[in-house]
């Protein structure tokens, strides 16, 4: 069981990582606009630019909407996305586990 402990641990930790990253390290992003923005802006089509369906969502533009403090909003926000992400990754390992242990012939290594 040293080995379980050994995984828990490393991906304990690589997760505490991220979530100080975002809490400490994403307020400090560059705020001039990039990629497609930039591009736009250097094109000179950036003013046609509208509105997404989803841009009044609470985590639109990286915060969180009604937290009025800047960098605690954003690096909420960062913390949603990290656990979200952590979930969805979970639910998907979950389920390819309980699908191989379904399947006999894979569970031996006798799949495609």
């Amino acid at each position: 069981m040293k080995n379980a402990s050994s995984t828990r641990l490393f991906l304990f930790a690589g997760l505490l990582f991220a979530v100080a990253l975002v809490l400490f390290v994403s307020p400090f992003a560059n705020p001039n606009p990039d990629g497609l923005n930039r591009v736009a802006i250097d094109e000179g089509f950036a003013e046609t630019e509208t509105d997404h369906s989803l841009s009044d969502s609470p985590l639109a533009e990286y915060a969180v909407s009604g937290v009025d403090n800047e960098w605690i909003s954003k690096g909420l926000s960062g913390v949603i996305g990290i656990l979200a992400t952590l979930g969805l990754g979970l639910a998907l390992f979950a389920f390819a586990k309980k699908r191989r242990a379904s399947d006999p012939a894979q569970a031996r290594g006798e799949g495609a």
